[in-house]
């Protein structure tokens, strides 16, 4: 049964939240992706993979937490968006048929990922601007999530992301075995660009199209 285009609310005990796949026509693994806390699945990054990334081989699948399915303004608790996201990774799995699953998102979608990467038999993790640490309070790292999966971790990381920078996360993680950090220049934590960046928009895109593309299907091709 072709799957393309499904939209499938999965009950959680916190509410139901909704998967909508991207399905690939030969895939060789399936990247589940959530939403940040400031926005859905429509997210310029989250909406470029899943358009361009099944013509790659790669089914992508992006995750509605409940409390966005049920139309609130503000984000639940990550102990909550875990849940959530826990409590669909089953169906997840049925839809994947067996290819590896990689797991990921953009900002609070990336951090749920990690910290339950182990749980879901990830084969790998992609965190799309990660938010290391709140605007202006640098001390208040995050860096011990992102260090959390012990699979492959790629991070695309904006140049001027004010919840930290590429070079910000680089210099943190020193020489950190399996997490892998891109930048993408002069992009923000939207992954949007001022007109004087060295990236336009459609420049920014193909950059994670092309990145996450050669990631997953290397880790689905190891299998």
């Amino acid at each position: 049964m072709r799957l393309d285009g499904l939209r499938l609310d999965v009950p959680t005990t916190v509410g139901p939240g909704r998967l909508t796949v991207a399905e690939a026509e030969d895939p060789v693994a399936v990247l589940w992706l959530g939403h940040g806390a400031g926005g859905g699945i429509e997210a310029v990054d989250l909406a470029a993979l899943a358009a361009k990334l099944p013509a790659l081989g790669v089914t992508v699948v992006r995750y509605e937490q409940p409390w966005r399915v049920a139309g609130k303004r503000v984000a639940a608790r990550p102990a909550t968006l875990d849940t959530a996201w826990l409590e669909t990774a089953l169906r997840v799995r049925e839809l994947a048929d067996g290819l590896p699953l990689v797991v990921g998102g953009r900002s609070a979608g990336a951090r749920v990922a990690c910290r339950t990467a182990a749980s879901t038999g990830a084969a790998g993790v992609v965190c799309l601007a990660f938010p290391l640490h709140p605007p202006g309070t640098p001390e208040k790292s995050r860096l011990d999530e992102l260090r959390q999966p012990s699979v492959p971790v790629l991070v695309l990381q904006g140049g001027r992301d004010p919840f930290g920078s590429a070079s910000d996360l680089s210099a943190e993680l020193g020489a950190a075995d399996g997490i892998r950090v891109v930048e993408v220049p002069g992009a923000d934590h939207g992954m949007k660009v001022a007109a004087a960046a060295p990236l336009r928009p459609a420049g920014v895109r193909e950059l994670l199209i092309d990145t996450v593309a050669g990631f997953v299907r290397d880790l689905g091709q190891r299998r």
